[in-house]
């Protein structure tokens, strides 16, 4: 049984490996509460309701209490519409809200902070790492690429003469992305130095490597942005996707089209890509406040 759904989020719902591995963790969670030797299958809305209120002592956080439930919500739609069980239990399971929290997200400056200080050698890291590093920056600032989707990059996947690169995002669903003149710069400068890495079998065309000439992991890039910030004095949260956050909020501000923005992310709601426009309406406050002579004569 969990084998077949899983199949069926890979099939009909388009899943990555890492989606579904998180919705089948979400069974695993539902059925160590139940005890393994109850059908899942069995449930009802008072057990599933008892499991909510379990999730809600383990310390997890609303978001993730919420990510859980949805993931019990997708299994019993499937056993239904399946014909597994004659009704579904958690039709009417009730989630923890949540508010909507603002992504962090880094200013101009701040990028060319990180920058000036990996040029600079704070990370103390090889020449080649140094250019791959600047190359990833522009990459995912200039063009907002989730990092699953920065790490899968291939040449063969950009059109440097037109500007464009093909993305293959959730779901393996394809898109059109353009790519900044300075990043192209940056991947030509890396270029070079990167082919005299001892580059293995497989691996020739993906973009970024590592030292051992394997493509990046996502676990990668999350660490070498980390220490770069540190390094830069940044005190903010940061991660690949807060680059991607800082991407739709520059183009925001400078008058994109959220529709254009939401094909560029790869959202498939606008209200996805709507919450940047509570980051700009935050931002407008943040300038009134600071900069009005009236609010300055209170202060």
């Amino acid at each position: 049984m969990i084998k077949e759904y899983s199949n069926y989020l890979q099939l009909e719902q388009g899943l990555s490996p890492n989606s579904r591995e998180a919705y089948l963790h979400d069974i695993r969670m539902l059925q160590d509460f139940m005890g393994s030797d109850y059908d899942l299958r069995d449930a009802t809305l008072g057990v599933l309701s008892e499991f909510v209120v379990e999730l809600g002592k383990t310390g997890l956080s609303a978001a993730s209490q919420a990510r859980v439930i949805s993931g019990v919500r997708s299994f019993y739609h499937f056993l239904f519409y399946s014909g597994k069980i004659p009704y579904n239990p958690a039709e009417r399971l009730v989630a923890p809200k949540i508010g909507r929290r603002l992504p962090e997200v880094l200013s101009l400056q701040e990028i060319e902070l990180m920058i000036t200080t990996l040029e600079q050698g704070a990370l103390n890291l090889d020449e080649v790492l140094v250019l791959r590093n600047r190359a990833i920056i522009e990459v995912l600032y200039g063009s907002g690429l989730r990092v699953s989707e920065l790490v899968s990059l291939k040449f063969s996947d950009i059109r440097f003469d037109e500007g464009y690169m093909i993305i293959r995002g959730k779901g393996d669903k394809q898109r059109l992305v353009p790519i900044s003149p300075m990043a192209i710069e940056r991947i030509h400068v890396y270029e070079p130095l990167r082919n005299r890495l001892n580059i293995k079998k497989g691996e020739e065309d993906y973009l970024f490597l590592n030292r051992r000439g394997a493509h990046l992991t996502r676990t990668m890039v999350l660490i070498m942005l980390k220490d770069l910030a540190a390094a830069a004095g940044i005190k903010k949260t940061i991660s690949p996707h807060t680059l991607r956050h800082s991407f739709a909020t520059s183009m925001l501000e400078g008058g994109a089209n959220l529709r254009v923005i939401q094909m560029l992310l790869g959202h498939e709601q606008i209200t996805t890509t709507e919450i940047y426009t509570h980051i700009d309406n935050q931002r407008m406050r943040e300038e009134i406040i600071n900069f009005h002579p009236r609010n300055q004569k209170k202060r």
